[in-house]
């Protein structure tokens, strides 16, 4: 290499595109794809249905997603975002992304990449769950070679240790382990403990999408109607290694009232299989109510029961059958008692020996769902038949005796 050839690869420029682009936030009627840039960069999307030739650039032209909702073309200096709408329900389309810099003429366009709509009314439905991955490298591939393709992919909280470092957002959730965990299996994601915690946790929001640009929300895919809530931190909001940040309690009280609503909402009242998602679980081996000395003392919520006691009600009502967390570290299984009718599940993380999956497979005829380590072996096994009878509407608390009895009626 002579002194020219040094000066050239010296002032050469990044690779403006560092991730593959990302599929969140699946719908019915569309998804939103997030990618990364290290330049200040405009960005679109362009899609196909499966049926046409990508290759087409007469077609392409006419199927462009390049608007954001203030009027600008989709555009950032580390992350870009496109939301896409209006396509039809369990369909199959071919996107890719376009990126463009804002100051040179780099331009990448990358793969196409086959993505598939929710479908409310299919007879079938699929999801995978990940927990407490906390940015094990090896653990994450492992878990994305494991992992077959599913209409949801459900990445259950602890994504990272905390955010102490604002460069690492980016890489931890867009390209985990350094793959497109998203190829085949639309991200929905879920707020674990350490994903807010820390100095820049306030922007995991920039590259996290859902539905309602809000931490918790709703879907349903085939018989599934599924519920995502944020069950913050684990310790209170008050604790002093948190400065101040954080205003969970309130945020639970607003998915309260949110949950007693969504519940009652049309393909949600009367779905067959009912499941809420959440990092903590609403259940746990031992439930000690812990006291401020605990908390100073380097003590932790395992369970979340500011969570449960306000959202309780709301579960019991709607017929919740399976509630799936992780952030115990440690794989379990409570099935559902007169106390609490909804059974709970947690994976295992975050070392590749203790790391699980959880794979959901719905029919008419039954919810399977099976825990399994990352060799293959199964952990835990449990299925549950449709549910028939809507939410239970009373003018009082719901009891565990009040679902008994609607299931009897069946």
């Amino acid at each position: 290499m002579d002194d020219h050839d040094r000066e050239e690869t010296s002032l050469s420029l990044p690779e403006l595109v560092d991730s593959p682009p990302v599929v969140m936030s699946p719908r019915p009627d569309g998804v939103e794809v997030v990618w990364s840039v290290t330049a200040p960069a405009r960005g679109w999307v362009e899609w196909v249905p499966t049926t046409d030739d990508p290759r087409s650039q007469r077609t392409v032209d006419r199927r462009v997603v390049d608007l954001d909702r203030y009027g600008f073309v989709p555009q950032g200096s580390r992350i870009i975002r496109v939301r896409v709408d209006g396509w039809q329900p369990g369909t199959e389309y071919l996107i890719r992304t376009v990126t463009e810099a804002a100051r040179d003429d780099r331009r990448v366009e990358s793969e196409w990449k086959r993505v598939r709509t929710l479908d409310p009314d299919a007879s079938q439905s699929s999801f995978v769950v990940w927990n407490d991955t906390h940015q094990r490298e090896e653990t994450l591939r492992r878990l994305d070679d494991a992992s077959p393709k599913a209409d949801l992919w459900v990445w259950n909280g602890d994504v990272c240790n905390n955010w102490n470092d604002p460069d690492e957002i980016a890489p931890t959730i867009l390209s985990p382990g350094g793959r497109d965990a998203t190829d085949g299996r639309p991200l929905a994601f879920v707020c674990g403990n350490h994903d807010v915690r820390g100095p820049w946790a306030y922007r995991l929001r920039e590259v996290i999408a859902t539905p309602d640009d809000r931490p918790y929300y709703a879907v349903r895919s085939g018989p599934i109607a599924a519920i995502f809530l944020n069950t913050g931190e684990d310790k209170p909001d008050d604790h002093p290694t948190f400065e101040g940040r954080p205003a969970f309690e309130q945020l639970r009280r607003v998915q309260a009232d949110w949950l007693a609503e969504q519940i009652r909402q049309p393909g949600f009242a009367d779905a067959p299989y009912r499941i809420v998602f959440c990092h903590m679980p609403l259940r746990w081996l031992d439930e000690p109510i812990l006291t401020d000395a605990d908390y100073a003392d380097g003590e932790f919520d395992h369970y979340c029961r500011t969570g449960r006691d306000l959202w309780h009600d709301s579960l019991v009502a709607w017929g919740t059958q399976l509630v799936i967390s992780g952030h115990t570290h440690q794989s379990a299984w409570f099935p559902a008692t007169e106390e609490f009718p909804y059974a709970q599940l947690t994976g295992g993380a975050p070392a590749s020996w203790a790391a699980t999956w959880i794979e959901g497979d719905a029919d008419s005829e039954r919810l399977s769902v099976i825990t399994r380590r990352l060799d293959g072996s199964v952990l835990h096994e449990t299925s549950v038949p449709p549910l028939t009878f809507p939410v239970i509407r009373l003018g009082r608390a719901v009891t565990s005796k009040d679902v008994a009895d609607a299931l009897d009626d069946e």
